[in-house]
C-alpha cells in the first residue's frame, strides 16, 4: 500500500479539497455529488472537518468512510482534542487505521458555540500531545492488514495564531507539534501570498522542514467574510480585496467572481512559488475550485502541478 507520505514528499505540488459534514441526508447526497464533480480534478486528497462538542463527529467519519471507499480518493479526517477521553481518541484513531485511512490533520479544536468550555477537562489540553498520542497508536498499528502507518498534519496560521500574541512563541509550539510526529503543516485561510513567504521563512529558521500546504478560500459573500473574520480572529483582508468587493454591487454572483479572481491570482502566484500543496476550502461546493483550474488553463491536478511548458 502506497503510503500517504508518499503524496506528500513528491516533487509536484498536491492540490486537495476540504468539505464538512452536512446535518442532513439531502444535504449529504448534495455534497457528495459536489465531490464526485471534484473528484475529476484528480486532487491529491480531501479533508473532512470535526464539529466541536460532538456536533458533527459521528458525520465526520462516516463521510470519511463513504468517500474513501466509494471514490478511492485518499481521505484525511480532522480530529480535535475537545471533549475527548484518551479511550475515546484511541477508538478512533484505531477504527480508521482499520478501514484503510491514512491520514489525519490533528487539531486542538475550538470549543463548542456559546459554552464556557473547560480546557482543563480534556485528556489532551493542545495538538502536540494529540500527535504523539496518534504516533503511538499508529505505531501499533503498522503492519497489520497492510497498515503503513498514519501521515499526521497539523494547523499552521500564516497570519499568526489568534490565541498565541507572541509570534516566537508561537513557532516553539508549531515546532513542538513537528517534533511530536507531524508530517506536514495544512495552514488557516489567508488572502496575502506574502504572509504565507514570511511564515515559509519562519518555518524554515526554527527548524520546521515538513511541507507547508497554503490554504485557500474563494469569497463567496460579504456575510461569509464577516463570518471568516470572527472565527479566525486576526485574518486579514488586504485593501485590494476589498476595495474590489467595494465596486460591485453586493449581488452574490458579484461576489463570488471577485472571491474566485482573487483566489486564482493567488494560487497562480504561489505555484510560481513552488508551494509545497495548495488546500482549499471548498465551503462544500464545486464551482469555484473547477473555475480557478479552468482559468489557470488545467483540467487537473497532474495538469496544473507539473511544471511543464508547452513548447512555442
Amino acid at each position: 500500500m502506497k503510503h500517504f507520505r508518499d503524496i506528500l514528499n513528491s516533487s509536484r505540488t498536491t492540490f486537495s479539497f476540504e468539505f464538512f459534514p452536512p446535518k442532513t441526508a439531502a444535504g449529504a447526497a448534495k455534497l457528495f455529488d459536489h465531490i464526485v464533480k471534484l473528484e475529476a480534478l484528480g486532487p491529491s486528497f480531501v479533508s473532512v472537518t470535526y464539529g466541536a462538542g460532538g456536533s458533527t463527529r459521528q458525520l465526520t467519519r462516516e463521510l470519511v468512510h463513504k468517500v474513501r471507499e466509494e471514490t478511492g480518493i485518499a481521505t484525511v479526517p480532522h480530529l480535535t482534542c475537545v471533549k475527548h477521553s484518551e479511550e475515546e481518541i484511541r477508538k478512533i484513531v484505531a477504527g480508521y487505521a482499520e478501514r484503510g485511512i491514512q491520514s489525519i490533520l490533528a487539531l486542538r479544536g475550538d470549543a463548542p458555540a456559546n459554552e464556557d468550555h473547560d480546557w482543563g477537562s480534556d485528556r489532551f489540553s493542545n495538538a502536540s500531545e494529540l500527535v504523539y498520542f496518534i504516533r503511538k497508536v499508529s505505531d501499533e498499528y503498522v503492519g497489520k492488514n497492510g497498515f503503513p502507518g498514519f501521515g499526521i498534519g497539523v494547523a499552521g496560521f500564516p497570519e499568526g495564531h489568534p490565541g498565541t500574541p507572541n509570534r516566537l512563541e508561537e513557532m516553539d509550539y508549531l515546532k513542538a507539534k513537528v517534533d511530536a510526529g507531524a508530517d506536514y503543516i495544512i495552514t488557516q485561510m489567508f488572502f496575502d501570498n506574502r504572509d504565507l513567504y514570511d511564515f515559509r521563512d519562519r518555518c524554515e529558521m526554527s527548524g520546521i522542514r515538513i511541507p507547508i500546504i497554503a490554504g485557500i478560500m474563494p469569497i463567496q459573500t460579504i456575510s461569509g467574510m464577516k463570518r471568516m473574520s470572527e472565527l479566525a480572529l486576526g485574518m486579514r483582508f488586504p485593501g485590494p480585496l476589498l476595495r474590489m468587493v467595494r465596486r460591485t454591487d453586493g449581488s452574490h454572483e458579484a461576489i463570488q467572481r471577485v472571491g474566485t479572481h482573487w483566489a486564482t491570482e493567488q494560487s497562480r502566484d504561489l505555484l510560481d512559488h513552488r508551494v509545497a500543496g495548495i488546500h482549499f476550502y471548498t465551503l462544500n461546493t464545486s464551482g469555484a475550485t473547477r473555475e480557478i483550474y479552468k482559468t489557470l488553463g488545467a483540467v487537473n491536478s497532474d495538469q496544473l502541478g507539473n511544471g511543464s511548458m508547452l513548447e512555442f
